[in-house]
């Protein structure tokens, strides 16, 4: 269902949908349901409510001016569709926007068919340059401004229809690939009591679809005896009419169609050469909004791919995504990467006690994805997928880094903190829940990975199957975040102490795998000389000892491990694999031990 302004001047004019069951207000205050011309229209005047074929109409409060129906003014009433109400000078009547096209005829002679090249219109001046510019100059702000596309087509065809003083209707229409079925997006007539129209699907598809160019149609007077309708400008009586394409990929299939009347004028007149031509500037004006049209809105549409990409990618490789060879920079390609995956602990046990809740979960989850995002982000890193309530991260690609371990840590340190303080909260909704984060390095594939008709960027190979097996141990070594041997060596060469210490954990054979794995945990800093230290956090002279202890495990040697162990904090739950190991054996070495110890299954 729609809604028809026609004012006191023929220009003076608009249509617009109707959401269903939506109030609007009608007034100054909002600019789709304003009506500029309307001196005696308040801010505020009256609220709408579109149901089905019916319209409830109720005046505001705050409206000085009376809304007429019927001859009276009235306060509340219902419209059905073909009725109207005046505000001053203003009718607005509720129509039904359904349309049913006439069936096609030949009656009507085409008298003329151009299509007209780009070249014919660079170098013919408009004659009316002043007006045409000023219309002009507003189309940017409403581009930029529109809240929806419908928002858009009613904008533009206003704008069209108060550039073009000779066009009697203007149109947006879309015409699929396929040419199966043309859509009207939106459309308006100069005086709206004129009725419907139907544009010519065959202008449009010659334009559109066939020859990607302005198409020009001009007819000849109606038979005697046959009905003003036809083919190409349907429910109109139109003597003329053309449409551009707009050659955007943002706007797929859509073209600008403008119709009006000879007045009286002989139509040799506009089949006269095309310099001299009264249609010329119509078309050379709809042209240059069709162009700014496209660019516009593809600068749109990259600006919210670009929105879209910084949630998973970091401003320096959004530079280089944005570049001018971005499908080159995103082929799939082998670096050298570090790659960290992070995992909710306690996802499944709130899903159980919120059963009859699941979206606030999903929100808590979304939350707690986006605070392992923004620490990626935040250190260079890209996103290369969620999985379910974890997210993988990886650094490397596309530029290399060389300071890819670094970022990494100070990525999983900053997700372990941000945790860690919420979790000191009992009315933060993320209360109660914990990470586990791994972390590898080593050779991977990256980029965009996938079939030709989805893809998306992401990292692949087994350095990714080693932080996923990494963070899935922190369960059984009971440490926030692990490293592998090739990350820790980086971690001691290149990050200073203050920023980060590692321990040596343990030598574990994970399940279901032969080769055996330093297990390191990356811990946060010791607390500065004179600080209070965190709870539970190791001193250098702890991870020492536990560094000793180690030693003395590895070489079977476990009395002078057991007593090393002790020296460690008993809240430590590192330290736990090593006592319980050596507690389970009874303190003995089992025969041909080599230092490692046999992970069960996933836990």
């Amino acid at each position: 269902m729609i809604l028809i302004a026609q004012g006191p001047n023929p220009a003076d004019a608009w249509r617009r949908a109707l959401p269903d069951d939506v109030p609007v207000v009608l007034g100054r205050g909002a600019p789709e349901w304003s009506a500029p011309w309307e001196p005696f229209l308040a801010r505020r005047h009256a609220e709408l409510t579109a149901r089905g074929a019916k319209l409830k109409v109720r005046k505001l409060a705050g409206a000085a001016n009376p809304v007429f129906h019927a001859g009276r003014p009235a306060d509340h009433f219902e419209l059905i569709p073909g009725g109207a109400f005046v505000i001053g000078h203003t009718t607005f009547t509720f129509a039904d926007d359904a349309r049913t096209p006439a069936p096609p005829s030949e009656d009507r002679p085409l008298l003329d068919m151009r299509t007209v090249g780009h070249h014919e219109l660079d170098r013919l001046a408009f004659r009316d340059a002043p007006h045409r510019l000023d219309v002009l100059s507003k189309l940017p702000e409403v581009i930029s401004s529109a809240t929806d596309d419908n928002d858009l087509f009613a904008r533009l065809v206003d704008m069209l229809l108060a550039g073009i003083r000779r066009a009697d209707a203007v149109a947006i229409v879309s015409l699929p690939p396929d040419g199966a079925r043309m859509k009207l997006l939106h459309w308006d007539r100069r005086l709206s009591g004129e009725g419907d129209f139907e544009p010519s699907k065959r202008l449009v598809s010659a334009a559109v679809a066939e020859q990607n160019q302005t198409v020009l149609h001009v007819w000849g007077a109606t038979p005697q005896g046959a009905v003003a309708v036809d083919s190409f400008t349907l429910q109109g009586g139109f003597d003329w009419a053309f449409c551009s394409p707009v050659r955007c990929d943002a706007c797929p299939g859509w073209g600008l169609y403008v119709a009006g009347r000879f007045n009286g004028a002989a139509p040799a007149t506009l089949l006269a050469p095309w310099e001299s031509n009264e249609l010329r500037d119509d078309v050379k004006f709809t042209e240059l909004v069709g162009n700014i049209l496209g660019s516009l809105r593809q600068v749109q549409v990259m600006r919210e791919r670009q929105s879209v990409f910084r949630r998973f990618f970091s401003p320096g490789v959004m530079t280089v995504l944005s570049g001018g060879d971005a499908p080159r920079a995103l082929e799939p390609r082998e670096a050298d990467v570090t790659v960290l995956f992070c995992d909710l602990r306690g996802f499944s046990r709130k899903l159980e006690e919120a059963a009859g809740h699941l979206l606030d979960v999903l929100n808590r989850v979304s939350a707690a994805l986006g605070l392992m995002t923004r620490n990626i982000l935040s250190h260079r890193g890209a996103v290369a997928d969620f999985l379910g309530d974890a997210a993988l991260g990886f650094w490397g690609w596309p530029l290399e880094q060389p300071g890819k371990v670094e970022y990494a840590c100070r990525a999983a340190l900053g997700i372990r903190a941000a945790f860690e303080a919420v979790g000191r909260d009992p009315a933060h909704p993320l209360y109660g829940f914990r990470v586990g984060i791994g972390i590898a390095s080593g050779r991977a594939v990256a980029g965009g990975i996938g079939t030709p008709e989805q893809a998306k960027v992401t990292v692949f190979g087994p350095v990714v199957n080693l932080a996923s097996r990494l963070q899935d141990m922190t369960k059984q070594l009971r440490a926030p975040i692990l490293i592998d041997e090739a990350t820790a060596d980086a971690v001691r060469e290149h990050l200073p102490r203050d920023v980060s210490r590692v321990r040596r954990m343990v030598k574990v054979r994970p399940y279901g795998m032969e080769t055996a794995l330093v297990v390191a945990e990356l811990i946060p800093p010791a607390a500065p000389p004179g600080t209070e230290a965190v709870e539970g956090a190791l001193s250098d002279a702890d991870l020492a000892a536990y560094d000793s202890a180690l030693d003395a495990f590895l070489a079977g040697d476990w009395a002078t491990a057991y007593k090393h162990l002790h020296r460690v904090p008993p809240d430590d739950r590192g330290k736990d694999v090593l006592t319980e190991f050596i507690l389970k054996n009874n303190r003995t070495p089992p025969p041909g031990w080599d230092g490692v110890i046999p992970l069960g299954g996933k836990v």
